[in-house]
């Protein structure tokens, strides 16, 4: 499996001072420097963490793989068109929440997920949804023409090392089967860290997993390329 390393929380410690340490960019020539496969960054409507600034410094850097996540607005359509990064993964947002607490209700909303979906992939961006690992929401991102599904492990983090966990990882496992079956690739993310990430080599033909926050928090202690290194060997399968 691949890794995509989301650096959002690099610009939320910036931001907790308002200078610019440490500095976002540095951070995405790491991630560069330890061949990741993408930079994940969250451009939130109310900008928390990373700035729009953040974004096209990052989409500037040669062999980058730019990985916008980014909810479905007009206004978050429009920079995706305009700096055209290698690849959005469209997520619900609610300006109350800590981070994304569940996937995007494709299912309830298709026919505007089809339209919003239509000009990214025209302008050869690779497109996919954030979503719960549900069967009816599978099956409507199928219709929208995205040819990812990135599939939310939030519940299966949660349960790990408890009596639930066999269940919910099963549950996941179905749902990225079901998903491929439709042709749609899969990847996955939310909540992964170096201790549960070891069973996503369970599901067949995942291609890449996003994780973010276990990185920066492990990077406090051995710094950057040291904890994507380690759990870039860990989605490789070297345990």
């Amino acid at each position: 499996m691949l890794l995509g390393v989301n650096i959002d929380h690099v610009a939320t410690l910036r931001n907790a001072r308002g200078g610019l340490e440490p500095d976002v960019l540095t951070a995405a020539r790491i991630c560069k420097e330890c061949q990741v496969a993408s930079v994940t960054t969250h451009l939130r409507e109310d900008r928390r963490h990373i700035k729009d600034a953040d974004v096209e410094a990052i989409r500037m850097l040669p062999r980058v793989r730019l990985n916008l996540e980014m909810a479905m607005t007009d206004e978050m359509q429009e920079i995706a068109l305009k700096l055209r990064p290698h690849a959005v993964c469209i997520v619900p947002e609610k300006r109350q929440e800590l981070t994304t607490e569940g996937g995007l209700d494709v299912a309830g909303q298709l026919s505007r997920a089809i339209e919003f979906t239509k000009p990214l992939l025209e302008k050869n961006i690779e497109v996919s949804f954030f979503i719960d690992p549900d069967v009816h929401q599978i099956s409507a991102v199928s219709k929208t023409g995205a040819p990812f599904i990135e599939l939310h492990t939030g519940r299966y983090s949660e349960a790990f090392g408890t009596l639930d966990e066999e269940k919910v990882f099963q549950d996941l496992k179905g749902a990225a089967i079901f998903a491929q079956n439709f042709g749609l690739k899969v990847n996955a993310g939310h909540g992964l860290n170096y201790s549960n990430v070891k069973r996503m080599h369970e599901i067949p033909n995942l291609v890449e997993l996003n994780i973010g926050h276990s990185i920066i928090a492990r990077s406090i202690f051995v710094g950057l390329e040291q904890a994507i290194k380690e759990m870039k060997a860990l989605c490789e399968g070297n345990f």
